[in-house]
């Protein structure tokens, strides 16, 4: 699961990459980045495990993207095609562009290229129809068609979930098909009172400042970061919530697994079952499957720990067609 970061020349691209890849990651393209997982840490005091781990999104840094004033380039949006996710950054800082005019510059340029694609591939059908009508996929020409209609309308492809996911489109993989944050890159001093844009059908807009993020990335003491966010008066990092709008765009929930030697999140896709979530784990688990031990998240905070939680008959049996849910506390039982 790779997510592509990217913006026009100055947006301050650079800098968010190198504050979410932290600084042992200069002069890498690519960078595993921790998700935050608030939830580990009373099982941490429950358990005092040996390890702790986190679940990671992948982030790929695309170069270039254009000056202020031109369009991203064929280079990058094909670097960006690849990519399940995008994080594009706004300049919304230098007062020398519209950000709002970036986005929409964006937007154009990924429509553009869609429809390049569509068009073409349309006529290479249309080709194959008057050789031998059964050389063309119906259904996948009919969604080709609907796409088409969007794109015309000047609407990205994720605002129709069914042509977004369509399993015969897939291949194509569409620019405006792709779930997309917009990080809105301001001065420190106006990260308080701006308002970001309304989120709409995969589509998530976090206010950020990347320079001060690239500062924080820097202090490793959690209690002298605390202390520097006070000192400017705002209430916390925006990098988390860059990370948290990156993992629900790319459809991940997270289900825990809990011991005195590890406690850790795992990243699944949401409506995974159970034995697809042992997967994550080891190809071995989700082969020899039996059942999964699973305890919500809601009823581990009510029981407070796992004997209890039993004894309140919160602990529950799941088979092969349960249903992961996101917090969902789990032990697999399985024979190989």
């Amino acid at each position: 699961m790779k997510t592509a970061i990217f913006g026009f020349a100055g947006s301050g691209k650079t800098s968010l990459f190198g504050a979410l890849a932290g600084p042992g990651a200069v002069g890498n393209a690519r960078a595993m980045v921790k998700v935050p997982e608030p939830r580990l840490e009373p099982l941490v005091k429950l358990f005092n495990p040996r390890k702790v781990t986190l679940s990671e999104i992948e982030y790929v840094d695309i170069p270039g993207g254009g000056g202020k004033g031109d369009g991203l380039g064929e280079r990058v949006l094909s670097e960006i095609r690849p990519c399940d996710c995008v994080l594009a950054v706004l300049d919304a800082f230098s007062g020398l562009v519209d950000p709002r005019h970036q986005l929409g510059g964006i937007e154009a340029d990924f429509l553009v290229s869609d429809m390049a694609v569509i068009e073409k591939r349309l006529e290479r059908m249309g080709q194959d129809k008057r050789k031998n009508k059964d050389l063309v996929d119906a259904k996948e020409e009919a969604l080709l068609l609907r796409a088409q209609e969007l794109l015309e309308a000047e609407r990205p492809l994720r605002e129709d979930a069914e042509v977004a996911g369509a399993q015969e489109l897939r291949g194509y993989k569409f620019l405006t098909a792709k779930p997309i944050v917009y990080a809105w890159n301001l001065p420190e001093a106006e990260l308080a009172g701006f308002a970001v844009p309304a989120d709409g059908p995969g589509v998530v807009h976090v206010a950020v400042s990347a320079r001060l993020e690239a500062e924080l990335a820097e202090i490793a003491d959690p209690e002298e970061k605390r202390m520097f966010l006070d000192d400017l008066g705002i209430a916390d990092s925006a990098l988390d919530r860059v990370i948290a709008g990156t993992y629900r765009l790319l459809g991940l929930i997270t289900f825990l697994t809990a011991g005195d030697k590890e406690v850790r999140a795992w990243a699944i896709r949401g409506g995974s079952t159970a034995p697809e979530a042992a997967g994550a784990i080891h190809s071995d688990i989700q082969k020899g499957f039996i059942r999964a031990e699973v305890l919500g998240w809601e009823d581990f905070l009510k029981a407070g720990d796992f004997k209890r939680a039993k004894e309140m008959g919160l602990h529950r049996l799941e088979g092969k067609t349960y249903v992961v849910k996101d917090g969902d506390i789990v032990e697999f039982r399985f024979n190989v």
